[in-house]
């Protein structure tokens, strides 16, 4: 399998990751949103980055349970509950320097909305990767 990541020439350079993602997999992995919550149920508290922090933590988790590894992303859209574009690059930067940074090598978008499903949840991230 390979994963190709791409920059089309005339399109703007993307801070980290890449405008095309094209695999030659035959099987995909859909992960459901993953969320800020602990393996008790509970969202975790405080602020935006703690969640990220446990948003990563599910996420490699999930990952790694489906047999793949954060390369093997090929799409990522982030979901911030905020309007504050520096929270977004907050939330970015956070996700980019994690365990899963290079699943954010592929496609993705970052962005803010209004509110997300558990009460007091600030992040989540929708991934989808490609398996051999």
């Amino acid at each position: 399998m390979t994963i190709e990541r791409q920059n089309p020439p005339g399109l703007h350079t993307p801070p980290g990751y890449h405008h095309v993602t094209v695999t030659s997999a035959s099987r995909t992995v859909y992960l459901a949103g993953q969320c800020p919550v602990t393996p008790d149920g509970t969202v975790v508290p405080g602020d935006v980055l703690a969640q990220t922090d446990q948003v990563a933590t599910n996420t490699a988790a999930a990952l790694e349970f489906a047999g793949v590894t954060p390369s093997d992303v090929v799409r990522t859209v982030i979901y911030v509950v905020t309007e504050d574009r520096s929270v977004l690059s907050a939330v970015w930067a956070r996700l980019t320097s994690s365990p899963i940074a290079s699943a954010f090598a592929s496609a993705s978008t970052l962005l803010g909305v209004a509110q997300l499903g558990f009460p007091g949840q600030l992040v989540e991230l929708d991934v989808t990767a490609a398996l051999a």
